[in-house]
């Protein structure tokens, strides 16, 4: 699992489990609340209906039907309160009235017989002058039929003479607490989901700097050039430096040793062709095999001078993190440079140069790395071309890069040579003499490549016999 989705799913689990809490807690106190917004009004509503009975008994005896005909005609009264979004049709709210003894008189619900003893919380409470309040169901199988009762005592000249309890069914009351629930609920999931997204984000961008640094430390695995990164804040600078000073020495340790051994490898064969022409040489040898044993001596130093002077270009390249210097190079140009370079061994082997380049054709290089580069492909195409035979060079945009195509119509490069064509020291015999090169021309132009944000390719042609090379540079 990646980090930032450590950082989200560790986030998730502690966002809903505390939000869940939460959510719990205010529906709980959401209910109350609204049970509490309904009952105070009641109780108000209790104890005016009380004086308006007190009011209305005659000799102590109360007098109801006022107060009936009032409920009676308030239910059948059609409404249209809109409160908030929800819109109030009818008159939900019932009374019932009972006398000292708790003898119910009248019960607008119908509930109640008129001339029944009322042993209700509520009745007998508010008779003994306490506060009388009660929930109760109509229907033992319905959850939602509670009423909420609250009750309040009616005095004449000091004394308590009955009582008259309000009632308020809470389904009407639900519907307020049940759209609340929804609004905090969606609320809820809405501030969970832009929290899950802000801490995704937040966790992108803290953690961006390890993934950039780790694709680095992959590309470096692999072998590829990789420019060291720039990175934010004082830490992952540190990091990144640390990482890079590692990489360095890493790849110091491994980069003398891997040229120590091919070095030693390579120079075995022109000092011992030095050492046993001069031994030969230190006898008395007739003048024609001495003439030839000098030859033989001086083109074996001449190979490892050769052999040196690429080794000193690779390695100074091979150093490169980045181009040090960088200006307009025209290809068609540094191809002409390069062929002159190997015009007289191209002429000896009767070998001459097709050029499909346009002039104009200009990038953003080093002049001096592309012209190396593009030599020793020249060299190589002349290398294996047959004699009397044309070597093509063509140049051409494709998408934001370039490529030079350097064909010729060798051999090609054998099944088993295909892998290894780029590595240091490796080399084919050459098809007229069967020596081969230093081995280290095409790691040179795949250093180039690199360097210019590209690559390079050595295929076989497929319309015949030949190989084609082909360099890919950014523009």
């Amino acid at each position: 699992m990646s980090l930032t989705s450590r950082f989200l799913v560790g986030f998730a689990h502690v966002a809903i489990l505390g939000l869940s809490v939460l959510f719990s807690q205010l529906i709980h106190r959401v209910e109350r609340q609204y049970f509490e917004a309904v009952e105070e009004p009641m109780v108000d509503v209790a104890n005016i209906l009380a004086e308006i009975l007190a009011a209305e008994a005659k000799d102590g005896v109360l007098q109801t039907q006022a107060v009936e005909k009032a409920i009676r005609a308030a239910q059948q009264r059609q409404l249209n309160a809109q409160i908030y979004n929800r819109t109030k049709e009818q008159v939900d709210m019932q009374v019932y009235v009972t006398d000292a003894q708790g003898r119910v008189l009248f019960d607008s619900a119908g509930i109640e017989k008129p001339g029944a003893i009322s042993n209700h919380r509520d009745v007998n409470l508010t008779l003994m002058g306490e506060y009388g309040a009660r929930s109760s169901r109509t229907s033992a199988y319905d959850p939602l039929s509670v009423v909420m009762y609250v009750g309040a005592p009616i005095r004449l000249n000091g004394q308590t003479i009955g009582m008259i309890s309000v009632a308020k069914p809470i389904r009407g009351v639900l519907a307020f607490v049940w759209e609340t629930e929804r609004w905090l609920k969606w609320s809820i999931i809405t501030t969970v989901l832009l929290m899950l997204l802000g801490i995704y984000l937040a966790a992108r961008w803290a953690t961006r700097p390890l993934e950039v640094l780790t694709q680095h430390a992959l590309a470096v695995s692999r072998g590829e050039r990789s420019a060291s990164p720039h990175m934010p804040g004082h830490q992952m600078k540190t990091l990144g430096k640390a990482l890079e000073d590692m990489r360095d020495a890493l790849e110091g340790r491994e980069y003398v040793e891997n040229y120590v051994q091919s070095l030693t490898h390579e120079l075995k064969s022109p000092v011992a062709a030095i050492l046993g022409a001069s031994e030969i040489l230190q006898g008395d040898v007739p003048e024609p095999k001495r003439a030839r044993f000098l030859q033989n001596i001086r083109t074996e130093a001449g190979r490892l001078r050769d052999l040196l002077e690429r080794l000193l270009h690779l390695a100074a390249l091979e150093k490169q993190k980045a181009l040090v210097v960088r200006g307009p190079v025209n290809l068609r140009e540094m191809i002409d440079r390069a062929w002159d370079h190997h015009a007289l061994i191209a002429a000896a082997r009767d070998v001459t140069l097709q050029r499909d380049v346009d002039e104009k054709l200009v990038i953003q290089g080093d002049p001096w790395l592309i012209e190396l580069a593009l030599s020793n492909l020249i060299q190589n195409a002349i290398d294996f071309a047959p004699h009397g035979s044309a070597i093509i060079a063509r140049g051409y945009r494709f998408d934001a890069k370039v490529v030079i195509e350097i064909e010729d119509r060798g051999p090609g490069i054998p099944d088993y040579a295909r892998e290894r064509v780029f590595e240091r020291f490796y080399s084919l015999p050459r098809p007229d003499t069967g020596k081969k090169s230093t081995g280290l021309g095409l790691c040179f132009v795949k250093e180039v490549a690199q360097l210019h944000e590209g690559s390079v390719e050595l295929t076989n042609l497929e319309s015949g016999p030949g190989a084609k090379a082909m360099l890919i540079l950014a523009v």
